[in-house]
């Protein structure tokens, strides 16, 4: 459980707006209520990190979150996370989970990600086809401590600086300059109007005004406007699909594409058909008459991601004409790694979940962004599957791009926070000086060390044959 000084309470399940005949709190009422925090957590004991004494073996819970998984797809999973401390760092939001919650905390809370890392963020098309970046990872999201996802994200900064080899100063910088970010733009979103703060998005103007390095702007001005012309299923469709028997199928890249047995459209033709009648039903109405246009044509299991590996992750071919393709993406939602600290999620599916957790953080959603669930119980999320996707390109960053990319995901973190928490409550905890970054950067240093350390027990438990992977090219 949550070891907190200050009581950690999830949200109120309550819904309606609040009556009232007098105003709520102005902004210095609640800046100086954040502010009176620091008395009961001073900001400093955000720095320490020391193992419990009763932590579980990470390799128990690594193991612990295979079940429920396809089997066959582990080895998958498990050789992805064996490559770098970094990689295993990604695919084990559980186990950092399961540390934060014996860590004290603020006592302010906000929805948040649960699994924050630098990875999780990146470049996506809005419905009015601008490019913007944001969080786009939302499988852990509940309501919990802000300052977790900050943790895991200034940590995972740091991983990233040791797998490309820079120097300790730089690892350092990088976590520092993201949480610097984070505390600045929060103060100014605490002092913004509710509706600003809600319309405000980080676009690719914002992303190509943060780059320093003219080479570094210009290469990556060239990958947004080549993004930016292209019709996403006009360059899938051909690598993906193939012309079978008068239609369409996905082609087979197995182990990571191919025809699973679970989503046979042959055999299990009527359980398919249910769940994208409930996915259907979870969309507004434009949105249904949307959908209708388009046909499924076929299904295939893809392998995504490092933590994903192993749930039911598919892909569904749609098809509203011989020209006119749509791509799905069908993503097993398990329960979130967070739900034994924070509480159990009010939503009975996962998948809605995930989206009401990633409709509340996102500047902008996916227009296809629904949920279901099967008939064996399986809860899913769906959305298109690329729309002007742009991935960071972090094993290539120099020092410098790690330090604006540091700076853009920290602003980024600010906005999604500011938008379900008390942006004024959280800037009067964080303040005007940087104890608080020194704080954070500290405990990343720390936890990055428990990562490798982690990494190195998963590797030996791979050498005694413990664990089975798969490595790929």
């Amino acid at each position: 459980m949550l070891a907190a000084v200050v009581p950690f309470r999830s949200p109120s399940r309550t819904s309606g707006m609040a009556l009232s005949r007098s105003l709520p709190a102005d902004h210095k009422e609640r800046h100086d209520a954040g502010k009176t925090l620091r008395e009961r957590m001073p900001r400093v004991q955000h720095e320490k990190w020391a193992p419990a004494p009763d932590r579980r073996d990470p390799v128990s819970l690594i193991l612990e979150s295979g079940i429920g998984r396809i089997q066959e797809l582990l080895p998958i999973r498990y050789g992805r996370m064996m490559v770098s401390p970094f990689t295993f760092y990604r695919g084990t939001a559980g186990i950092m989970a399961a540390d934060l919650a014996q860590m004290p905390v603020s006592g302010l809370q906000a929805q948040i990600c649960g699994d924050c890392h630098l990875m999780n963020l990146g470049g996506f098309a809005t419905a009015e086809r601008r490019l913007i970046f944001d969080i786009n990872d939302f499988d852990e999201t509940l309501p919990g401590p802000w300052e977790w996802d900050v943790k895991r994200l200034a940590a995972s900064f740091v991983l990233a600086c040791r797998s490309n080899g820079f120097a300790t100063a730089d690892q350092r910088d990088a976590a520092l300059t993201c949480v610097r970010s984070y505390r600045e733009h929060m103060r100014k979103y605490s002092g913004a109007p509710a509706l600003e703060i809600w319309y405000a998005n980080v676009d690719s103007t914002d992303v190509l005004a943060s780059v320093r390095n003219k080479d570094s702007r210009d290469r990556l001005r060239k990958r947004i406007q080549k993004e930016q012309k292209r019709e996403t299923t006009e360059h899938d469709f051909p690598a993906m699909a193939a012309q079978k028997e008068g239609g369409y199928v996905i082609k087979e890249n197995p182990p990571l594409i191919y025809h699973h047995p679970l989503i046979n459209l042959e055999s299990n033709r009527a359980n398919i058909q249910q769940g994208l009648a409930h996915y259907r039903s979870s969309l507004g109405d434009d949105r249904k008459i949307l959908l209708d246009r388009y046909h499924l044509m076929d299904l295939s299991l893809k392998v995504v991601g490092i933590g994903s590996v192993g749930t039911l992750c598919c892909i569904a071919l749609m098809v509203a004409a011989k020209d006119d393709h749509l791509f799905l993406q069908i993503k097993e939602a398990h329960p979130s790694v967070l739900e034994r600290y924070v509480g159990k999620s009010k939503y009975a599916n996962h998948g809605e979940r995930v989206v009401t957790g990633q409709r509340l953080m996102q500047s902008a959603s996916d227009i296809f962004l629904g949920w279901t669930h099967g008939k064996a119980g399986r809860h899913f999320y769906i959305r298109q599957l690329r729309d002007m996707k742009i991935k960071p390109l972090v094993d290539v960053f120099d020092p410098a791009t790690m330090m604006d990319y540091a700076a853009l995901c920290g602003w980024t973190l600010a906005r999604a926070h500011a938008r379900s928490a008390d942006p004024a409550m959280i800037a009067g905890y964080m303040g005007k000086s940087d104890v608080f970054d020194r704080a954070i950067t500290g405990f990343a240093v720390s936890y990055a060390d428990q990562a490798e350390r982690d990494h190195a027990r998963f590797k030996h438990a791979i050498r005694i044959g413990k664990i089975g992977v798969e490595r790929e090219a």
